[in-house]
């Protein structure tokens, strides 16, 4: 029989694990499906969208309970752009393998498999794209290695336990009780949360960052975005590794791409920071 907190949590965090149902093919996309090696021996679905082999490529990753299919509306953006396009799965998500306990931290370490799946192919010049939780683990990997040269993150959090407080709060969970859980799962399941905290590794990056976040996120509130912004290199237009926020006027946490200056931005940033050679 589970034990009782191990059962609470496990409520707390469920959610359905669902293949994809649309593909590239919606919008007359070609790619190939491909499977990327994973730390633990497992595997990662993924999306590969080839351009030209001289390309940059861009990292594409979703959200917590998601698949790749929630990055469609990029890839139908960003395709025209030139750019090679990687789409994948973080495990426990889609049609990837499992892992345990998924956190930022696993989808971090998924990030750094895609990009060591590029660099076998040859790819050196490297961009990520992260939505929500996918948006810290692509900040996490950025700090972790060095050699990404620009990340955007649509909704990210900063720290998971700021974000599990959220939570909870939503939820009436006393903070006291809170605390002792937050306590229980870094002794229960080894978790070191300031080593997976975006917050922690975003100054460490010499990637440049656009965070965008959306005015009214009821899910990873704007507090997180600011937060960032607040942790990275500031921006100076005369100088690289810079970190910019966006904040979406009247979007959420998942609507912030329908923004008419959007896709505007985005490629802007793209661009000037990790540009497609003519």
């Amino acid at each position: 029989m589970k034990n009782p907190l191990d059962a609470l949590i496990d409520r707390m965090y469920a959610y359905n694990i669902e293949p994809h149902r649309l593909t590239p093919e919606k919008y007359g996309i070609p790619f190939d499906e491909v499977r990327i090696p994973a730390v633990d021996g497992g595997a990662l679905y993924g999306w590969w969208i080839a351009s030209t082999p001289t390309a940059p490529a861009l990292i594409l990753l979703h959200g917590w309970g998601r698949n790749l299919s929630r990055t469609l509306p990029y890839i139908e953006a960003l395709y025209p752009l030139g750019y090679n396009l990687l789409a994948f799965d973080a495990r426990n998500h889609g049609s990837s393998s499992p892992v345990q306990h998924p956190t930022v931290g696993t989808f971090s370490q998924d990030v750094l498999s895609a990009v060591a799946f590029l660099r076998q192919r040859g790819i050196a010049q490297i961009g990520l794209v992260g939505l929500s939780v996918g948006g810290g683990a692509v900040i996490n990997a950025a700090g972790w290695d060095k050699s990404i040269r620009a990340v955007v993150t649509v909704g990210a959090i900063s720290h998971p336990v700021a974000l599990m407080k959220y939570e909870f709060s939503k939820r009436h969970v006393p903070d006291f009780v809170a605390t002792f859980l937050l306590n229980y799962m870094r002794r229960r399941y080894g978790l070191d949360f300031d080593a997976i905290a975006p917050i922690n590794n975003l100054p460490k990056a010499e990637a440049d960052v656009l965070i965008i976040h959306g005015e009214n996120d009821q899910t990873v509130p704007l507090a997180h975005g600011q937060a960032l912004a607040a942790a990275g290199k500031p921006f100076d237009g005369a100088q690289g590794n810079k970190t910019r926020l966006w904040v979406v006027p009247q979007k959420g946490h998942s609507d912030c791409h329908t923004h008419p200056q959007f896709w505007e931005n985005v490629s802007a940033f793209l661009g000037e920071t990790l540009p497609v050679s003519s």
